[in-house]
């Protein structure tokens, strides 16, 4: 009778694991200074999600002020291109980029959301994918860059699934006198 308990647990345990997935990878080159000035630029909506770039900058900015980045500042709305009707374009990461440099920043964040939706079944999981960077605008260079998607259980909300995938990335992120 063991045996058969011992062989159903297994069984359910791997049926449970293959309904989340979790695929994430980074590059950290540099202990970044987390007293410069940063600021998070726009996240480009590579999805049909209307705003989920703007979702996806909402969290993202959380995750940086949680990491001890407290000088942390916003672009300009303005420079906002994500809505249902006029997809990001990158002439706005540039322009953001330029007015980051005008403003005497240091270290840029932005990135793309490649999936935010709830996957279409009986279940409806809810799906996220996002890439990241960090360029040093002094230089121009990416000191940091991650990657990754994450797939929840049928009753977790999209947000939630976000936030643990976003935990996940920002973990790489080595910075000098941050928490």
């Amino acid at each position: 009778m063991t045996h058969w308990k011992t062989l159903l647990t297994g069984l359910v345990m791997a049926a449970l694991t293959a309904c989340a997935s979790n695929i994430h990878s980074s590059v950290n080159t540099d202990t970044l200074d987390s007293g410069a000035k940063w600021v998070l630029l726009p996240i480009a909506n590579n999805t049909d999600t209307p705003q989920a770039g703007l979702s996806a900058e909402a969290m993202v900015e959380h995750q940086l002020r949680l990491r001890g980045i407290h000088t942390l500042e916003r672009y300009p709305a303005a420079l906002s291109r994500d809505s249902l009707f006029e997809p990001t374009e990158r002439k706005v990461s540039e322009e953001s980029k330029k007015w980051a440099k005008e403003q005497g920043m240091r270290f840029a964040v932005m990135g793309s959301v490649e999936e935010w939706r709830y996957k279409v079944g009986i279940d409806g999981e809810p799906a996220v994918g996002v890439s990241l960077i960090v360029v040093d605008l002094s230089t121009d260079r990416v000191v940091w860059s991650a990657s990754g998607g994450k797939s929840g259980w049928s009753r977790q909300a999209l947000s939630a699934v976000a936030q643990t995938l976003l935990t996940d990335i920002f973990a790489s992120l080595r910075l000098s006198g941050a928490k």
